[in-house]
């Protein structure tokens, strides 16, 4: 079960190779993110991901490449638990998904047959429980979308927000330069966002750095990734490959 009013902490896959997948899954995170955005990852394997994490009892959702009602339908009928959806920038864009991800008449979801329903076996169970909670996350990336939250989170159906801080950095035309004044004045715009109670809140500490997780937290932050499988690979291949270059020297 996911519960948007906890802290929870997550990872993205943006290999979501199957093994890895399962031993991301394996390794205590409250939830996975399959990403569709900024991978070559199709949806034959964001399927088999949402398959893996859901065998290993792992909530899984989907950050999509757009805002395609399509897109949203099929990774929904795979099994996912919610979307995140990339650059939302104003409430006519998070009504458009709302409507994309809900069942009539709530929404204009299409309605069909496929591994959420169990295989044709649970229709209504689904239709009744689960497709009425789905998930819907607006990932705020850009000026627009820091400027219009409040009336983006006023959108009924609309779970929260998830800041993209990269893209957001880039949008301000300082890409990674997390502590430029403008930027760091559009993050603490966000901020003010985090209060007890109010919508889920979400980040991605793309480092794979504890400190800078346990900061998100404590900002108020609760639903948040924690790196990446590529990210925690390379950067602890990189530090094993060090230890190896040094134990070389020393043998020398």
């Amino acid at each position: 079960m996911f519960d948007p009013s906890l802290t929870t902490i997550g990872s993205w896959l943006q290999l979501a190779d199957p093994a890895i997948t399962e031993m991301m899954a394996r390794a205590g995170f409250d939830w996975l993110v399959v990403d569709l955005e900024h991978t070559a990852t199709g949806i034959d394997r964001a399927a088999e991901a949402i398959r893996i994490g859901d065998l290993a009892g792992v909530p899984m959702f989907v950050r999509l490449s757009g805002h395609d009602p399509a897109q949203i339908k099929r990774v929904l009928d795979a099994g996912a638990r919610g979307i995140i959806a990339p650059t939302v920038r104003s409430r006519a864009e998070a009504e458009a998904l709302v409507e994309a991800a809900f069942y009539p008449p709530r929404g204009r979801r299409g309605v069909g047959l496929s591994r959420a329903q169990g295989f044709g076996l649970t229709f209504e169970a689904y239709r009744d429980g689960a497709a009425r909670d789905v998930v819907v996350v607006a990932q705020i990336e850009d000026a627009d979308g820091v400027r219009n939250l409040d009336e983006i989170l006023a959108v009924d159906g609309i779970t929260g927000f998830f800041v993209g801080p990269y893209d957001l950095s880039g949008s301000l035309g300082r890409p990674g330069e997390f502590d430029h004044p403008e930027v760091r004045s559009a993050l603490d715009e966000l901020d003010r966002h985090l209060e007890p109670g109010g919508p889920m809140a979400g980040i991605h500490v793309v480092e794979p750095d504890p400190a800078r997780l346990a900061a998100a937290v404590e900002r108020g932050y609760r639903f948040v990734a924690f790196s990446s499988d590529m990210l925690i690979f390379s950067h602890r291949t990189a530090e094993l490959a060090e230890a190896v270059a040094e134990v070389r020297r020393d043998a020398r």
